[in-house]
């Protein structure tokens, strides 16, 4: 693969696996990003939060920013609307909370969000864009912490913005540019455009890191050759799977042999206790068991494991009845080779995109009303 598999550079940043675990709402607290890079190098992002929210010291917000002990390299994705919030979030990150990498996200595609003008819409407006990244950028360059974005194709096929944003990403001194091959309206249906992210390559200079449809390692290799990106960045294709990382790093070692992990359902319980301890570990075991639940489905995917059983992990509230449960499992059952390569996670169908009224009238035009500045809960989706 030669230069395609060195290191990941961004400005002072040496990630050594060119690997991105990219935020998701509710899933890549502290646990979990730990949990991820227990088995890989790369870098790994807190869940999104609202530069408004972090400025005006709401409380929700200042929760989601925990850092695990382990964690040496902290990056945070920031969603916001308005400069002077965005630039005085980015301030905040790096001063009180030492933050080393600081992602903005134009790419969510959530209607609550997109509705205000924010995540996938916002790059349409051109200047505000421009604006938006130029603060950012300046506020962390006195603690020289890089800035990155990532962001989509466009609003619709109609309304395509990622080549204009790569170029006023790589004018504010933005470190990198993510792009997920996908449309807002698509959301995540349909297939990823590899072809758009090649030619986001070809239209910068910064590095671009390509996301969208790496269920395994074969899958980020393969992306890496089709698109000449910088490295990868990875979603859904995780969820449930950690040790998808070890595979990465594995395949992007030019003098190691790539592998698959194929853990046996025991191996997968063993992973699955670690998860929930580490989750209580950060959050109280009652707390850590209730947001272990969402992730028994992901773990469990393609195993024989029971209705009933799979129910009951479901609704778990301590770690002494998790490993109850986990001891029901059977140790021996084999990986379902059938569920690699296959989507994980929410995959829904296209949709009409929410956007504030007479958005798409005036693609230069940056003022935004009091009424659009994001809400201080508004970021829920990557």
């Amino acid at each position: 693969m030669g230069d395609a598999v060195s290191a990941l550079r961004l400005g002072d940043l040496e990630v050594p696996v060119p690997v991105v675990l990219a935020p998701m709402a509710g899933i890549t607290n502290a646990a979990y990003r730990r949990l991820c890079a227990e088995h890989g190098a790369g870098l790994y992002v807190c869940e999104m939060i609202t530069s408004r929210g972090l400025v005006e010291g709401d409380e929700t917000t200042r929760r989601m920013l925990v850092f695990d002990e382990a964690e040496e390299v902290r990056s945070v994705q920031l969603y916001g609307t308005d400069p002077f919030y965005v630039g005085r979030a980015t301030q905040i990150l790096c001063e009180e909370f030492g933050v080393a990498h600081v992602d903005l996200n134009f790419g969510c595609p959530v209607p609550k969000v997109t509705r205000k003008g924010g995540g996938g819409a916002l790059p349409w407006k051109r200047n505000l864009l421009g604006r938006i990244l130029d603060a950012a950028v300046g506020a962390a360059a006195p603690f020289g912490v890089p800035v990155t974005m990532k962001t989509r194709k466009g609003i619709d096929d109609d309304h395509l913005t990622y080549l204009d944003a790569g170029r006023i990403a790589q004018e504010s001194g933005a470190a990198a540019i993510a792009l997920h091959g996908r449309t807002v309206a698509q959301a995540y249906s349909g297939e990823a455009d590899w072809d758009a992210i090649a030619a986001l390559v070809e239209h910068v200079d910064i590095p671009v890191l390509g996301n969208g449809d790496i269920w395994e390692a074969a899958d980020a290799l393969r992306m890496i050759e089709h698109t000449g990106a910088a490295g990868v960045v990875i979603g859904r294709g995780c969820l449930g799977r950690p040790w998808l990382f070890r595979d990465l790093a594995a395949a992007f070692d030019p003098d190691g042999p790539g592998v698959t992990t194929l853990p046996t359902l025991g191996e997968v319980a063993t992973m699955m206790r670690r998860h929930a301890e580490l989750l209580s570990h950060h959050m109280g075991e009652e707390r850590g068991c209730k947001e272990f639940r969402k992730h028994v489905t992901w773990y469990l995917k393609g195993f024989a494991a029971g209705g009933e059983l799979r129910r009951s992990l479901g609704l778990v509230d301590s770690l002494a009845t998790l490993d109850r449960l986990l001891a029901e499992l059977d140790p021996a059952e084999p990986f379902p080779v059938s569920e690699l390569g296959s989507p994980r996670g929410r995959q829904g169908a296209p949709r009409r995109v929410v956007l504030p009224e007479g958005w798409l009238d005036d693609a230069e035009d940056c003022a935004l009303g009091a009424d659009l500045l994001e809400d201080v809960g508004a970021a829920t989706g990557g």
